[in-house]
């Protein structure tokens, strides 16, 4: 046990959106594993996470966009997270960011990489809310919690 144990504390564990490693809990339920972020995964602990799962949304599920700002907008209360069909699943968003930062907290993890342009994960770049598929500059929600609360968050574009 303590070979494991020894062998385990000289990883790092990082904060990872567990569709960048294949797993299948995109909102459309496709499969789309990252080379970049796989190969991290033989150097360092991953722990894979869903903040639209942990916020009780399922899979496959209605494509979503922040509509009226940003992540930091929408903890706030300034903006809100909608469906393509107009349903509103800002508390999903928020709950699923708090339960990230819960994880993060107990493991005491201090890094994420996380999904580019997902209302989520999304980091310096998000969908603009007009379900047109152009971007702008933002965060995405559970981005924009892990940042407030000190974690350093990178996308796997930058990895």
């Amino acid at each position: 046990m303590k070979k494991f144990d020894k062998n385990l504390s000289k990883k790092e564990m990082i904060l990872c959106s567990a569709c960048l490693l294949g797993i299948k809990c995109r909102y459309d339920a496709r499969q789309k594993p990252n080379r970049k972020v796989l190969k991290l995964a033989k150097k360092k602990i991953l722990i894979p996470i869903c903040p639209e799962q942990l916020g009780g949304l399922e899979t496959p599920r209605e494509p979503a966009e922040i509509v009226g700002g940003e992540g930091k907008d929408v903890l706030e209360g300034k903006a809100k997270v909608i469906t393509e069909s107009g349903k509103d699943v800002t508390k999903n968003f928020i709950l699923g960011a708090k339960e990230v930062l819960k994880i993060a907290r107990i493991l005491n993890i201090k890094k994420a990489i996380l999904k580019q342009k997902s209302p989520s994960c999304g980091n310096g770049k998000i969908y603009d809310g007009s379900f047109s598929r152009k971007v702008k500059k933002g965060d995405g929600v559970t981005t924009a919690l892990l940042k407030k609360n000190g974690i350093e968050v990178i996308s796997e574009k930058t990895l």
